[in-house]
């Protein structure tokens, strides 16, 4: 039991585990990982979407591109939500990022983050989120123009993994909406050098080409 008077979430992160998967297939145990925290927090009636790379497959990106979890929600909702994850026994905390709290299933760390490229997690993000099946569970999804741009909008000289964004643009590129992830992207050179590449690989036109 949660003793009452302590903080809702822990300034440390918990020792290593091993998680009890054994031999399993790593990208098995995000995805359960991914399906605990979906399922507490449609249960318990709390705004979210899925992010990340995970949220990348739920909309058709090869498998083998899964390296963590990560959830959107609302900042004000935060703490009622560490309540749900740490009342099943799940441990959060809070790590020196300012944007974000982390938890744990069975030895996969996932990300529960409330601002995306220093803007808070909005009502409206959450509201164009669709639903989308992972791996059996339905739960909603960040849009896929919402999603290219949470991808893009880090990027920075310390921080351009190209090869990770890549397969997402090609896999969706019919469902995004590139005028807009080039309006939201503008004057952030590293996103506009990843869109560049992206029209000398041919999977997009020319700015002012493209077809949503």
């Amino acid at each position: 039991m949660t003793d009452p008077g302590a903080t809702r979430f822990e300034p440390t992160a918990p020792p290593s585990a091993g998680g009890g998967n054994g031999a399993q297939d790593p990208s098995q145990g995000i995805l359960e990982a991914t399906k605990q925290v979906a399922r507490l927090l449609k249960a318990s009636g709390h705004r979210f979407a899925l992010a990340g790379s995970v949220a990348a497959y739920a909309h058709g990106v090869p498998r083998r591109t899964l390296h963590d979890t990560d959830f959107c929600v609302l900042r004000d909702e935060i703490d009622a939500v560490t309540e749900v994850l740490g009342g099943s026994g799940m441990h959060v905390w809070s790590p020196p990022e300012d944007w974000l709290v982390k938890t744990e299933f069975q030895g996969q760390q996932i990300d529960l983050i409330f601002s995306l490229s220093d803007r808070p997690v909005s009502p409206d993000l959450l509201e164009r989120a669709v639903a989308r099946s992972v791996d059996s569970v339905w739960m909603p999804v960040l849009a896929p123009t919402d999603l290219m741009v949470s991808q893009l909008t880090p990027f920075s000289e310390h921080h351009c993994d190209f090869s990770r964004v890549l397969p997402l643009a090609r896999t969706l590129r019919e469902q995004i909406d590139w005028a807009e992830v080039r309006s939201r992207c503008h004057g952030l050179p590293m996103a506009e050098a990843f869109l560049y590449l992206l029209e000398r690989l041919d999977v997009i036109g020319p700015s002012g080409e493209e077809t949503p």
